[in-house]
């Protein structure tokens, strides 16, 4: 596999050219480079913006390099700080073991088993105890903490900081350390995080990792970071009916973010997918394909184009789905704005949400769309809610 293939899709590699020519001797001497991505099992379900990390696992993997995937059984009950403006609550050990659990079986959806390391950084950092935490803690000076933008903001903005959020970058970096990683790959929100590793591999007299970092994936709202928090992600763990329209849903600009960040089709073929798309063919088509593809990829080759070929029926010959919930409401006597409405049904996840989605035409109500943010429904009556091509809901709303 050419180094083009294992770059594909990153936001930055330093240094390239020493990766480039790690990667070159490994080759030629028949040597596996240790390549390592770290999660922490913060929650049950990973989502696709997981996928874009395990995919570059994945390219190494098939380069013929080791993929360790590394789940932060012990930093989770820490809880990384980066990207936060509070201290995040820590979880307790029989949490932070019970996502664990979900992510092993989720991985290798992706990953190659037999050439995957699956380690737990409790097991050396657990073993650190109080003098080894003490003499890491000496690696770093509080300035250099001070440098990653959060942290500063927060000090700027008088937001506390807890000591131990200190310690995340320092046990992360330590990561790198015990498993002598020569590549780690991360967040482009994780830059900081990774470049401690570096330092401290130099300060254990290690050679210094290379590092990949790869862009964050818009949710599907195309505006926020994919999250379960926000409800705007693809769960790998979601039916093919559910990861395709959840797919589908997403915007067409947004579909050709998805296709350079998610698809495993070749550059070429992208490139030519996009010219037909620029030249007159239905975007809707080629989204389908994106939806197919990645359905396949996490639920069996024959569920892709069979989730796709029900998306066509369903959708594109106008007929709902049976199962469409149904759902009372309580309003106040005058009634309540349509995107209140959409948040009580459970087809978005604020109002704030809700009024995106009516400004992007992409609400309706008894079938026909609105675009009025200034819509109030009044009581009595039951109606047909739309969002996107696949959030449905019949809601019959009462008087308070």
């Amino acid at each position: 596999m050419n180094i083009e293939e294992i770059e594909r899709g990153t936001d930055e590699v330093i240094p390239q050219a020493e990766l480039r020519a790690r990667v070159e001797k490994a080759e030629k001497d028949g040597v596996r480079l240790r390549v390592k991505a770290g999660f922490d099992p913060t929650a049950k379900d990973l989502h696709l913006g997981h996928t874009l990390l395990l995919n570059r696992l994945r390219a190494f993997q098939e380069a013929g390099h080791e993929a360790i995937f590394l789940i932060g059984d012990f930093t989770g009950m820490i809880g990384d700080p980066t990207g936060k403006n509070e201290t995040r609550k820590p979880l307790t050990r029989e949490q932070v073991e019970e996502n664990a659990l979900t992510y092993k079986e989720q991985v290798f959806k992706i990953l190659d088993p037999a050439r995957t390391t699956i380690a737990f950084n409790s097991r050396w950092l657990d073993a650190l105890g109080t003098e080894g935490i003490l003499r890491l803690a000496a690696q770093h000076t509080v300035a250099r903490m001070m440098e990653r933008d959060d942290f500063s903001k927060r000090f700027r903005d008088n937001q506390p900081i807890a000591i131990h959020e200190f310690l995340y970058p320092l046990l992360q970096g330590y990561d790198s350390v015990a498993l002598q990683s020569d590549v780690e790959l991360g967040g482009t929100d994780q830059k900081f995080n990774l470049l401690v590793g570096r330092q401290l591999q130099q300060s254990y007299g290690q050679r210094p990792q290379c590092i990949m970092t790869v862009p964050i994936l818009e949710g599907l709202d195309g505006v926020h970071k994919m999250s379960k928090s926000l409800g705007n992600y693809v769960s790998l763990n979601d039916t093919p009916k559910d990861m395709l329209g959840k797919i589908m849903s997403v915007s067409d600009t947004l579909m050709w973010r998805y296709y350079d960040l998610l698809s495993f089709r070749p550059l070429a073929e992208i490139a030519e997918l996009r010219r037909s798309v620029a030249e007159g063919a239905n975007p809707r088509d080629v989204k389908l394909a994106l939806g197919a593809e990645i359905v396949s990829r996490f639920h069996g080759a024959a569920a892709g184009p069979a989730a796709r070929d029900a998306f066509i029926a369903q959708f594109a010959q106008g007929l709902l789905p049976e199962d469409i919930a149904e759902i009372v409401i309580a309003v106040p006597p005058v009634g309540l704005s349509l995107a209140a409405i959409l948040k009580e049904a459970g087809l978005v996840a604020s109002n704030g949400e809700g009024n995106r989605m009516i400004d992007q035409k992409a609400v309706k109500v008894d079938q026909q769309k609105v675009e009025d943010r200034g819509l109030v429904l009044p009581a009595g009556a039951t109606y047909l809610l739309q969002v996107g091509p696949r959030r449905y809901a019949r809601a019959t709303l009462k008087t308070a």
